[in-house]
């Protein structure tokens, strides 16, 4: 199969570029590269192109060249624009919501914290940590085909994201919630939705009655995902799979 990498910066065609480092040493040391062979390389904005490879350097700090040689539309994008709320779970289980996520096709992926959550970050941590998700949302697109990398925003506190959320009334909205009385498909319509859905998802214990009361204030419709109740990793990963093989290319 042949490799895909991402590049940063913008691409067109006859042009040859150099590689960023860590996908140079990955491309070098570990795919076993060599010259002449050739890869798939993409820049976010759709699209992907064919690029013939040049190693460089040592092995210890290889450099490589991509000479684009052919461009291909395709993007392997999902109809819905989905956004996934995620409130952050413990340990390295965003790392796993964020690679899933964006293999199922999820369009943006806004981390919160809420009064449960476990862990709590702030400040130049907050930022290592979502840069961290941000590359492994292009890892995965590297992966899975995809051409346009999904946005990981900044995190934000839950009462600040519905804030915002009210003054965009034109999405559809659904919160995970264990004690709802109608599941995703009694909720679903028989048509494509039009406007953007948004999945809001809590923390290990789940929101409050408070937060609850006001997302739903804010247009989240509360839906459940079986009679079992799922960990907070697993919720969201499900839900976006039952809403892409109810409307999407499931």
């Amino acid at each position: 199969m042949i490799s895909r990498f991402f590049c940063p910066s913008p691409l067109s065609f006859g042009a040859t570029v150099e590689l960023p480092a860590e996908v140079a040493h990955h491309a070098i040391n570990v795919l076993k590269v060599g010259a002449g062979d050739t890869a798939i390389l993409f820049d976010g904005r759709g699209g992907e192109w064919l690029a013939t490879l040049s190693p460089a350097g040592k092995p210890s700090k290889p450099t490589l060249f991509a000479r684009l040689t052919e461009f291909n539309e395709r993007d392997n994008e999902s109809p819905l624009h989905i956004t996934l709320v995620q409130a952050l779970p413990t340990s390295d289980k965003m790392d796993w919501v964020v690679q899933k996520a964006v293999e199922l096709g999820v369009a943006r992926i806004q981390p919160i914290m809420t009064k449960r959550s476990v862990m709590r970050l702030s400040g130049e941590r907050a930022a290592r940590r979502v840069m961290h998700w941000r590359n492994i949302a292009i890892a995965a697109c590297e992966q899975s085909g995809r051409n346009r990398v999904p946005e990981v925003a900044p995190i934000v506190e839950l009462p600040g994201y519905l804030g915002q959320a009210v003054k965009n009334a034109a999405e559809c909205r659904f919160i995970c919630a264990p004690g709802a009385t109608e599941s995703l498909r009694q909720r679903a319509v028989p048509v494509l939705p039009t406007e953007p859905i948004t999945l809001l998802v809590g923390p290990e214990g789940g929101f409050d009655e408070g937060e609850l009361s006001a997302a739903t204030t804010a247009g989240f419709q509360p839906v459940r995902l079986g009679p079992r109740v799922l960990r907070t990793e697993t919720a969201g990963v499900a839900a976006l799979a039952a809403i892409m093989a109810l409307w999407g290319d499931l």
